[in-house]
């Protein structure tokens, strides 16, 4: 195991470092662990390890696109399926009333 030596500072918004520390807390991890896995994962991803990009601000109207755009669309879908990036429509719905309380 490799001597942790290195020191990094970083700036960012106290409420940003509170919410992040506390779900960090509750997950038992230190900050400073959390700080060298997603290094490691950039690492291995030669990149950030998640997708970095503005949001749409509405979502697609099928019926606006074209035959190519849609079957490219539904794709792009099919792959984050069988990459793992998708979840059950139940399992979604759970979340909700959990996270909402309804």
């Amino acid at each position: 195991m490799a001597t942790k030596s290195a020191n990094l500072y970083a700036r960012i918004e106290p409420e940003v470092k509170e919410q992040a520390e506390s779900i960090l807390s509750a997950l038992g991890i230190p900050a400073s662990n959390a700080i060298n896995m997603f290094y490691k994962q950039i690492i291995l991803n030669r990149g950030l390890p998640f997708e970095v990009k503005i949001p749409m601000t509405e979502p697609i109207n099928v019926k606006r696109l074209s035959e190519d755009e849609l079957n490219a669309e539904l794709e792009k879908g099919y792959a984050d399926m069988k990459a793992g990036k998708s979840k059950s429509a139940k399992e979604v719905f759970a979340n909700m009333r959990k996270d909402y309380k309804i």
